[in-house]
């Protein structure tokens, strides 16, 4: 594995589980109705807009990026796969399977069990 592909490698995991914690950090859409009756005025950690688009903005690149990453590395796999066409590695030939003619089964036998 080359050293670039190792680095993708690496920043899709972390990219991946920063995805995971920020998804997990969100309120979902329901919380927002008990800030209504007072339960969610404490949330200002972010500012009087709250969090939600701060960790949404942030999700969305993180989002991005994942994407890119995994493209960058399906280019790699893809190119690294057509190196090795050209290293002389023979091809496995293709086999003839040729198939025996089963014995007929008599009249007076009903089986679902094939002859040999």
């Amino acid at each position: 594995m080359s050293t670039f592909e190792t680095v993708l490698l690496i920043l899709l995991v972390i990219d991946a589980l920063a995805l995971a914690v920020l998804v997990l950090m969100q309120q979902g859409q329901g919380a927002s109705v008990g800030a209504s009756f007072g339960s969610g005025a404490s949330n200002t950690m972010f500012g009087s807009g709250g969090s939600t688009s701060f960790l949404t903005r942030v999700t969305v690149w993180l989002a991005i990026g994942f994407f890119l990453i995994s493209f960058g590395l399906a280019y790699t796999a893809k190119e690294r796969a057509a190196g090795l066409n050209q290293l002389g590695i023979p091809v496995a030939e293709e086999t003839i399977v040729v198939e025996e003619e089963l014995t007929p089964e008599p009249e007076s036998v009903d089986s679902d069990i094939p002859d040999v």
